[in-house]
C-alpha cells in the first residue's frame, strides 16, 4: 500500500526539469504526479512515474542524484472539507507530516503523503475508511 516516489536532486538552473523530463520521455516513462520545492541554490523534484525502476537507471545513467521514497497516496472527495477530514484522523493519532501534494481529478483529489510514519499512516487511514492507492494504480484511473 506504499507508493514508491522519485526525488531528484536540482541545481537550480534554467533547464534543469526540462532534461529530466526528456530523459523519462526518451524512454516511456509517464509521470502521474510531481512536485517542486526549491531554494535559492537547488531544488527536489519529486515524482510517482510507472516505472520507477527504469526512470531511476536512466536518470542515474545521465547524472542524475536521484533516490527513491516510500510515500501514502490517499484519495479524498474533490469537495470543501475532504482533505480536511482525512487530516484530522492522522492528526489525532499523532503522525507527523513530513510533506505533501496533491492533485484533483475527477470527483476525487489524491493527496501524496510522506509522513514520520508511513505504515501507521496507511493503518489509520485505511481503519478510517479512506481509500489508499496500490502502486500503479494512478496510471489507470
Amino acid at each position: 500500500m506504499l507508493l514508491k516516489q522519485l526525488s531528484v536532486f536540482l541545481e537550480n538552473r534554467p533547464g534543469r526539469i526540462t532534461q529530466v523530463t526528456k530523459v523519462l520521455d526518451e524512454i516511456g516513462v509517464n509521470i502521474s504526479a510531481f512536485s517542486i520545492a526549491d531554494t535559492s541554490d537547488f531544488g527536489i523534484l519529486r515524482m510517482i512515474v510507472d516505472n520507477i525502476d527504469a526512470a531511476l537507471q536512466a536518470l542515474k545513467a545521465q547524472g542524475f542524484s536521484v533516490r527513491t521514497t516510500q510515500v501514502v497516496g490517499l484519495v479524498v472527495p474533490h469537495q470543501p472539507g475532504g482533505m480536511h477530514q482525512a487530516l484530522e484522523h492522522v492528526d489525532k493519532a499523532g503522525i507527523e507530516i513530513e510533506y505533501m501534494y496533491a492533485f484533483a481529478y475527477n470527483s476525487k483529489a489524491a493527496v501524496i503523503i510522506k509522513a514520520d510514519d508511513t505504515l501507521k499512516l496507511v493503518n489509520v487511514l485505511t481503519e478510517s475508511g479512506y481509500h489508499v492507492l496500490q502502486e500503479g494504480e494512478l496510471m489507470h484511473e
